[in-house]
């Protein structure tokens, strides 16, 4: 196959900073999707809908003449949430969901929950409104080790959230391992999840080749082989509960590289085009259209988009580093090639720094 066409697909999940940063990025996600769940995880949080809909003008102030595209809001769920600011994000047309962060659990979440017994109140309106919880599945315990964070939090955390709320639609945001796939499946139709093109592509030896890269760091960690495989299956089989989401997350080469890194792997330069890597990997191409551009308007019941974009079976150079405001980053691949390549892509956002 020297090309492929598809319908535009969105990214339900993805980090744009704001400020120069945002501007610096927003062109890259523009570029290959139509809309996108934005995270709310700011410095202050996206906590009211009042401060959503401050944040999506300053996306759409931000997009570049002749793009278009279409953020979708998040609100930051805290122990302050009240079902009144669930009914309000409902009234306001602009919110898709609200994001549940553990408390401390990644980049920027220390505002978030550190019991969600708390947010019972929260959660139920959520449930009569419709409105889907979204989670960052990870335990902050430190007794509990890195690797088996995920697993421990849908024992513990997860399980009896939709025990309690049945009718509460839940998506786990990017799945890491074989466990999550099978609580997934095993779930009802409310419960989804997303998957990143990162932990397709990559397990935990990517941390460690050469030497510690400190740009393949992210949270949740990349896991071993054997999960890898169990997410790759889960993205190319054709269940609707999995779609993409790239948890794209920017961050300056000086706070990656130092001794207290950042998480966070910045892909939104080649998304679409590295899922269009991993399903060819794993003989499944016919079956991405369905995970990039059906499955995730079908949870979120919002209509599948009607125009197309277009990949070549043509291999490019990524530049070694991005133009990131006044500042640089280190995009995933930097410096090696990707198999795929949007038709009549502008050279990527800054162009080499």
């Amino acid at each position: 196959m020297t090309a492929l066409t598809l319908v535009r697909p969105d990214d339900w999940h993805l980090h744009l900073r704001d400020g120069a940063h945002l501007r610096a990025v927003l062109p890259d996600t523009a570029r290959r999707f139509a809309r996108a769940i934005v995270m709310p995880n700011l410095k202050p949080p996206v906590t009211s809908v009042g401060l959503a809909a401050r944040y999506r003008a300053s996306i759409l102030d931000a997009l570049p003449p002749g793009m278009r595209f279409e953020p979708l809001m998040t609100l930051y769920l805290t122990e302050a949430t009240t079902p009144a600011d669930i009914a309000e994000a409902m009234e306001s047309g602009i919110v898709a969901a609200v994001k549940y962060y553990p408390a401390g659990a990644t980049t920027h979440s220390a505002a978030g929950v550190t019991d969600i017994a708390r947010c019972h109140g929260v959660l139920a309106a959520m449930e009569e409104a419709g409105l889907p919880l979204l989670v960052h599945g990870e335990v902050t315990d430190p007794a509990v080790d890195v690797f088996d964070r995920e697993k421990v939090f849908l024992e513990r955390v997860l399980l009896p959230v939709v025990r309690r709320f049945p009718r509460l639609r839940v998506v786990v945001e990017h799945i890491t391992t074989r466990e999550a796939v099978d609580f997934v499946e095993a779930a009802s139709e409310n419960v989804a999840a997303t998957l990143t093109a990162h932990h397709l592509l990559l397990n935990r030896n990517a941390l460690f080749q050469g030497g510690l890269q400190p740009h393949h760091y992210c949270l949740p960690l990349l896991k071993r082989e054997i999960h890898r495989g169990a997410l790759l299956r889960a993205a190319t089989g054709g269940s609707p509960k999995f779609f993409l989401g790239t948890d794209s997350a920017p961050h300056t080469r000086a706070t990656k590289e130092t001794a207290c890194g950042c998480a966070g792997i910045y892909t939104a330069h080649a998304a679409i085009e590295l899922y269009a890597e991993a399903f060819e990997q794993a003989g499944a191409l016919e079956r991405l259209e369905a995970f990039a551009s059906f499955h995730g308007a079908d949870f979120y019941r919002l209509p599948r988009n009607e125009d197309r974009i277009t990949l070549e079976k043509t291999h490019w150079n990524v530049p070694s580093q991005l133009a990131f405001g006044d500042e640089v980053l280190i995009p995933f691949r930097a410096g090696e090639r990707v198999a795929w390549r949007l038709a009549e892509q502008p050279a990527p956002t800054g162009a080499e720094a």
